[in-house]
C-alpha cells in the first residue's frame, strides 16, 4: 500500500493535471450546459490538451469520462444530453485522470448560478468536512481518525454522512486498499504510513443518510430526496503530514491551515 518516491512523483503529476481540469471547469459557465456537454468538454481537454487518459471511461463498463451528480444525486450520476443544469442547481463533478500509468481522482460540487443559502451551507460544510479528514492524515494516525473528524463536523452542522461509499487507495489502479471510511472512532483502524496514497471523498446529505440506486445501475440518490454534496482529493502521507496531490491553486490557504 505504500508507494516509492518515483511513484509518488508520477502520482503528483497526474494530480497536478487533474487539478487543471477543475480550473477549466471553474472558468466555464455551467448554467445552460447539459451534463453530457460537460463530459465532452472534459474529455477533449484531458485527451487533446493534457495528453492523458480519462481513467473512468470504459472502467467497469462505464461509458463516460466523469460522474455528474445533480442535487439529490449522491454519486455516480451519468452524463446525459437531456439533463441541463439550471440556475440554483448544485452538481458534483467527479473525474479521474491517468498519466504515465498512475491515476488521480478528485471531485468538486459546483454552485450553478444563484443557489439558496441552505444548499450553499451544505456544500461549504461538505468541503470543510473533507479538509477535516485531510488534516487528520499523518504517519502514525489511524484510519478511524479520518472518519471521526469528518463525521463529527457533519453532525455538528446537522448533516448525515453516507456510509455505503468510501475513499480508497489509488495508484496504478483506480481502487486499491485501504478503504477510507468517512465515519469512525479515533484511534482505531490501520495506522497510516509514509507513502500511502488514497482518496478522501465524503458525501453529506441534508436529510437522512439512506441512499438507493436507480434502475440504470449507476445513479445513487438520497432515499428521502434531500440534497447531497461531495468533495474529493487524492492525498499522500508524507514524513511530516500530508500532501494533497490534486490541490488546486485556489486552495493553498486550506493546505496551510492543515
Amino acid at each position: 500500500m505504500t508507494k516509492q518516491p518515483e511513484e509518488l512523483a508520477l502520482l503528483a503529476e497526474s494530480g497536478r493535471l487533474l487539478a487543471s481540469v477543475f480550473e477549466l471547469l471553474d472558468r466555464t459557465p455551467l448554467a445552460g450546459m447539459s451534463t453530457l456537454e460537460i463530459d465532452t468538454l472534459v474529455e477533449r481537454f484531458i485527451v487533446d490538451d493534457l495528453r492523458a487518459r480519462p481513467a473512468s471511461k470504459g472502467q467497469y463498463g462505464y461509458g463516460f469520462v466523469l460522474n455528474s451528480s445533480v442535487n439529490h444525486v449522491v454519486c455516480h450520476g451519468v452524463p446525459s444530453r437531456a439533463e441541463v443544469l439550471r440556475n440554483g442547481d448544485i452538481v458534483n463533478l467527479d473525474i479521474t485522470l491517468e498519466k504515465n500509468g498512475y491515476i488521480a481522482n478528485s471531485s468538486k460540487t459546483y454552485l450553478v448560478g444563484a443557489v439558496d443559502p441552505a444548499a450553499r451551507r451544505l456544500v461549504r460544510t461538505t468541503y470543510d468536512a473533507m479538509w477535516m479528514g485531510i488534516r487528520a492524515v499523518r504517519p502514525g494516525a489511524r484510519l478511524g481518525d479520518i472518519g471521526f473528524a469528518i463525521e463529527r463536523h457533519a453532525k455538528r452542522n446537522g448533516y448525515s454522512v453516507v456510509r455505503e461509499y468510501c475513499g480508497h487507495g489509488i495508484g496504478r489502479e483506480m481502487h486499491e486498499e485501504p478503504q477510507i471510511l468517512h465515519f469512525g472512532r479515533p484511534g482505531t483502524g490501520m495506522p497510516l504510513r509514509e507513502g500511502m496514497v488514497f482518496t478522501i471523498e465524503p458525501m453529506l446529505n441534508r436529510g437522512r443518510r439512506s441512499v438507493r440506486t436507480e434502475a440504470d445501475g449507476w445513479t445513487v440518490v438520497t432515499q428521502d430526496g434531500s440534497l447531497s454534496a461531495q468533495f474529493e482529493h487524492t492525498v499522500a502521507v508524507t514524513a511530516t503530514g500530508v500532501s494533497v496531490l490534486t490541490l488546486r491553486p485556489d486552495e493553498t490557504a486550506m493546505l496551510k491551515a492543515a
